[in-house]
């Protein structure tokens, strides 16, 4: 049985269980999908990471060798495109972790412009200033009755008496005033211009005997 191709198996398999794993590919398969996973989750804690710093890092979590970590760090690169398709509440909860940290950071120095800032940054993102929305009853909305109609007196407008026999008569009217259109067949002439208008065809050439003096 060919080994699976291992890029392809992270990017289906990626969060399955273990143990489900272990049925369907062998052991150098799923310890690899284990560590890339790890590792994938180290790159969303850590998206400033560089590369060497991930390389020294499954090194020592997992004592491989640096080409096979090398190996895996080109795996989770590409199934960092994956984020883009991530939720907008995922990307709020990255930012507060991370104003989080800068926070406590900051407390740490006791740098409390700092820690003012990544305060209010994370009062800003999660509109703490903001009144609670409140949740509509939609069990205790009323659906508006509405209710077909061909009385112009529902938008104010008076009737017209007898208005459908005045329809009836002018469409008769119009069709006695209607003359039939005949389509009749024709034929294309070929017309003698320089018959019919000589005038104009000795005048162009005295145009043009002036242009070639000039």
């Amino acid at each position: 049985m060919p080994t699976p191709n291992t890029i392809d198996v992270c990017r289906a398999h990626l969060f399955t269980k273990e143990v489900e794993l272990r049925e369907q590919y062998p052991q150098a398969v799923v310890d690899k999908v284990l560590r890339v996973r790890e590792m994938y989750n180290w790159f969303i804690a850590n998206p400033d990471g560089t590369d060497r710093e991930f390389v020294a890092e499954v090194c020592q979590r997992h004592g491989i060798h640096r080409t096979t970590a090398y190996s895996d760090l080109a795996v989770v690169k590409s199934l960092l495109p994956m984020l883009g398709s991530a939720s907008r509440d995922f990307h709020r909860w990255r930012t507060n972790e991370m104003l989080i940290a800068s926070y406590k950071m900051a407390e740490k120095r006791k740098d409390s412009k700092t820690m003012e800032r990544a305060a209010t940054a994370y009062g800003k993102l999660n509109r703490v200033d903001l009144e609670d929305e409140q949740a509509l009853p939609l069990d205790q909305i009323l659906v508006q009755p509405f209710t077909a109609t061909d009385d112009p007196r529902v938008l104010g407008i008076e009737p017209i008496p007898n208005i459908n026999e005045k329809i009836s008569a002018m469409i008769q009217k119009y069709r006695a005033e209607t003359i039939d259109i005949e389509d009749v067949e024709f034929e294309e002439v070929d017309l003698e211009f320089d018959s019919l208008f000589p005038d104009n065809v000795s005048t162009q050439d005295s145009d043009n005997s002036n242009d070639d003096t000039c």
